[in-house]
């Protein structure tokens, strides 16, 4: 029997992961994480150092709203097909363009002048940002197979989390050293790597036809999840999918002022903060990718996230102990091997929850929704801060977190570990 016909889970874990597939989940995660990590990390750091204040940094999250309603205009992605490379080669294309020009733009901006004006380039990072996460979501889905889906989207999940080590730690870096003009076009410029992706791959073997008619393409998607799933089950799964990251998308939404505000600076902060985790990352994403070949999906979200909320106590422990390097070290590489992991396991769910057929508007619904808390809740984080403190704030993540691993009774039980189900 040849490798391409054995089971995935029964090959050498080197053969399951050094292919082309996998290099290419590599390629997107580093292009859909660049501009996100951007947003959350880079531009908080730029405004805190310029000034601004915590309450005004943590309402800056209300411009990452684009991530919550693209699923509004997926379908208009799903319908339409760009005149040149394809339906989506296409839309990577031209999303891409228009983040490298959005990016170097808002380093022109002075926030101390003009704070309004940072907010809606922000905002148009952020709406490009969603648009390509739609076309490279969808894509991804359809150049994986179902076995595939948990070790992909491990590496894609882990590669984005790696590209957040650019505006995060490099451009943190380059900000105490340059203009921040220069730091954002330095930015910008590191989006040529999903250019030149989106020009080497090829549209998926199993891509999925353009719908005929744009309301095919606005109401089956939504019509196709509930009639599979049933209402009660559908919402059951809509619910699970907003409570599962909230704790962790809470705790790390001020990740930068929070280290600042106990001591560290912009440099320790790039070196340590955001270089400490690159291996744990890279060691994490392909642990983690293996694991869930082995457990299955539904196994990997009850271990990661435990995980994950354990994580979250140790920005608590931090924020008790002070500007300790070693600290620092220690809970950043907790942090990168749980909530990464979980992110990785809860990315891979939401894959197979999704029809290759409407894969753009479904996954664009489903992530969308996952990303709510990041947003919404995110834009009190700031004020919450500043009434109750950093260690208080940090439990009250870890609480929030409790919920969504209540709801694994139901969506995704122990005992139905094989990914080859629907639920």
């Amino acid at each position: 029997m040849s490798d391409a016909d054995t089971p995935l889970a029964e090959q050498p874990w080197h053969k399951a992961i050094f292919t082309r597939q996998m290099f290419i989940c590599v390629l997107t995660g580093i292009a859909s994480g660049l501009p996100l990590y951007f947003l959350i990390q880079l531009v908080p750091a730029w405004l805190r150092s310029e000034g601004v204040g915590l309450t005004e940094i943590g309402l800056f999250a209300l411009v990452g709203f684009p991530y919550n309603w693209k699923f509004i205009w997926a379908p208009l992605m799903d319908r339409y097909v760009p005149p040149f490379l394809g339906r989506r080669r296409g839309w990577m294309l031209i999303t891409q363009i228009a983040l490298m020009l959005s990016m170097a733009a808002l380093g022109f901006i002075d926030p101390k002048v003009s704070v309004g004006l940072v907010a809606y380039v922000a905002a148009g990072v952020a709406f490009f940002s969603a648009s390509q996460d739609v076309v490279l979501d969808a894509y991804r889905r359809e150049l994986l197979k179902d076995e595939e889906l948990g070790l992909g989207n491990a590496i894609h999940v882990q590669a984005y989390r790696l590209a957040g080590l650019v505006p995060g730690s490099l451009g943190v870096i380059m900000g105490d050293y340059l203009p921040w003009s220069t730091v954002f076009m330095v930015m910008a410029g590191f989006m040529a790597i999903g250019v030149a992706m989106t020009l080497w791959v090829s549209e998926a073997a199993d891509a999925s036809v353009a719908p005929l008619t744009l309301r095919a393409a606005v109401v089956e998607p939504f019509r196709e999840f509930v009639l599979r799933r049933g209402l009660g089950n559908a919402l059951l799964l809509l619910s699970f999918l907003f409570l599962y990251k909230l704790g962790d998308n809470m705790a790390t939404a001020l990740s930068s002022p929070f280290y600042l505000d106990i001591g560290f600076s912009l440099t320790e902060i790039g070196t340590i903060a955001k270089t400490a985790s690159l291996t744990a990352a890279i060691i994490g994403g392909l642990v983690g990718g293996v694991i869930m070949i082995r457990l299955g999906i539904n196994r990997a979200l009850w271990v990661f996230g435990f995980v994950q909320v354990a994580s979250i106590l140790g920005f608590a422990a931090l924020a008790e102990i002070g500007p300790n390097r070693l600290a620092l070290t220690l809970v950043i590489v907790f942090e990168y091997l749980g909530v990464g992991l979980g992110t990785a396991a809860f990315t891979a769910f939401i894959a197979r929850a999704t029809t290759p057929a409407y894969a753009a508007t479904q996954f664009a619904l489903f992530t969308a929704l996952a990303a709510l808390p990041r947003t919404f809740a995110n834009a009190t984080t700031g004020w919450i801060v500043e009434a109750i403190g950093w260690t208080n704030f940090y439990l009250f993540c870890t609480a929030l977190a409790v919920p969504g691993m209540l709801m694994l009774f139901k969506v995704a039980p122990w005992s139905e570990p094989s990914d080859a189900q629907s639920s």
